[in-house]
């Protein structure tokens, strides 16, 4: 058995492994401190285990829009696998419209700021 450090949201944590896991692993713990890191600049430090169970939900949402597709992909899908991915890909760029139209509001009330303190 092998032993690594990994960190997640400015936490170290010291995990065990099977012997040539270690790479894997790692790859997986910065994947998830991403993810985390996203979290954060969302909705701010709200403790460890919130963050780490809101992305743990995010990233089984994730796992299971992929086996969604995978079984579109096989010719396996029902009706409602297909409804569930058609929504989840709407939801996801409504999502990215929402976060685009807060910058551009916030780039546009700077600039209102500079102007009227000019």
């Amino acid at each position: 058995m092998s032993q690594i450090s990994i960190t997640i949201n400015g936490r170290d944590y010291s995990i065990v492994c099977d012997d040539g896991q270690e790479n894997h692993l790692s790859r997986l713990a910065e994947y998830l401190d991403r993810r985390v890191g996203e979290l954060v600049e969302s909705v701010g430090q709200i403790g460890d285990s919130r963050l780490l169970l809101m992305v743990g939900l995010l990233i089984a949402d994730e796992l299971s829009d992929a086996y969604a597709e995978l079984a579109v992909t096989r010719g396996e899908a029902d009706g409602d696998v297909l409804a569930r991915l058609n929504e989840t890909k709407t939801t996801q760029i409504t999502d990215e419209m929402a976060v685009a139209l807060e910058s551009t509001s916030a780039q546009l009330e700077a600039i209102a700021d500079r102007l009227e303190e000019a």
